[in-house]
């Protein structure tokens, strides 16, 4: 098995094989706590304006995401697994667009297989994809905007490489690293509100679901739903 661990949009559009687009903080810490709370599938567009469009159409029924870290006018909810925790989400579509993790699904266009990673599913997605055993597997952290690195992306990267070499990294040590980061200092800062304290929380549960968040591609959309292994 290749393994290729790549960084930000450049990253994501020469991803090749299965894919990992990776974003900790905190696209796919969110999806996977909607999942939890009961959402039937989720939609992953890149613009703003496609989100608000769909919803118009019925085709889902919340939009979720943010520009700047921000709910954009019109939408629903933050891109934010504490706000997911607390929502009535059972047997609903969600419509998601972010800057960097739904943005990232989309550029990746010659991947043959897409995954959507976080910590808090990675031993979950490394098996699913050393059950199907393809030749390249691709990991790209995505960072803040697919513009620049951050610490819990790269992380999860490298944790997820090695859960896929046969290896067993410490999740502690892991978690460490994260938290001392920049990016994990924004959650809980007063000037910051939209950075719940808890998003940090969620997303540092590391190996805390049981289930990979697999993409694909059904009628022109990008849908996502959990597999279990």
């Amino acid at each position: 098995m290749d393994i290729r661990v790549v960084s930000l949009l450049e990253g994501a559009q020469s991803a090749e094989g299965t894919t990992v687009i990776i974003d900790v903080y905190r696209a796919f810490t969110t999806e996977t706590i909607a999942f939890r709370r009961g959402v039937e599938k989720i939609v992953l567009v890149a613009e703003i304006e496609e989100a608000l469009a769909l919803r118009k159409k019925n085709v889902g029924d919340l939009c979720v995401g943010e520009v700047d870290g921000k709910r954009p006018e019109g939408f629903d909810f933050n891109n934010s697994p504490h706000e997911m925790n607390s929502a009535d989400l059972a047997g609903k579509t969600l419509i998601h667009s972010t800057r960097a993790g739904t943005v990232g699904v989309t550029a990746a266009v010659n991947a043959n297989a897409i995954y959507g990673g976080a910590l808090v599913n990675a031993e979950a997605t490394a098996q699913a994809i050393l059950k199907a055993n393809p030749d390249v597997v691709t990991l790209a952290a995505m960072g803040w905007a697919g513009r620049e690195r951050t610490d819990e992306d790269e992380q999860c990267a490298f944790y997820l490489r090695n859960l896929l070499q046969n290896r067993t990294p410490d999740s502690d040590a892991v978690r460490s690293l994260v938290l001392a980061g920049q990016e994990s200092q924004k959650f809980g800062d007063p000037n910051q509100p939209h950075f719940h304290r808890e998003d940090r929380d969620l997303a540092l549960e590391v190996n805390s679901a049981n289930f990979a968040i697999r993409i694909v591609e059904e009628e022109g959309l990008l849908i996502a739903r959990p597999e279990y292994g």
